[in-house]
C-alpha cells in the first residue's frame, strides 16, 4: 500500500526541488513531474516527489482527518 499525503509548499528551491512543509516537518522534495507549482500550493507528496496539485481545503481536511487518526490511536505498550 503507498500512502501520499499533502504538504503545502514553503519556498521554490534550486532547479526543479522545493521545501515543504509536512505538519511542521520541512522536507526538501521534488517538483519534477508538478512545475507548476507555486509557494503556498499545497501538493501531494510520495517518497519525496509530488505527484500532484491539490485543492487546500481538501489538504486541510486531510491534514486533520491525519490529527484525528493520531488522537484516536492507543498509547503504543
Amino acid at each position: 500500500m503507498c500512502l501520499a499525503i499533502p504538504a503545502r509548499v514553503i519556498e521554490l528551491r534550486d532547479g526543479d526541488t522545493a521545501l515543504v512543509d509536512l505538519g511542521g516537518i520541512r522536507k526538501e522534495i521534488s517538483l519534477a513531474l508538478v512545475p507548476e507549482a507555486k509557494v503556498d500550493d499545497y501538493v501531494i507528496v510520495h517518497v519525496g516527489y509530488a505527484l500532484g496539485l491539490i485543492d487546500p481545503q481538501e489538504a486541510l481536511r486531510t491534514l486533520e482527518m491525519f490529527e484525528e487518526m493520531d488522537r484516536l490511536q492507543p498509547e503504543a505498550l
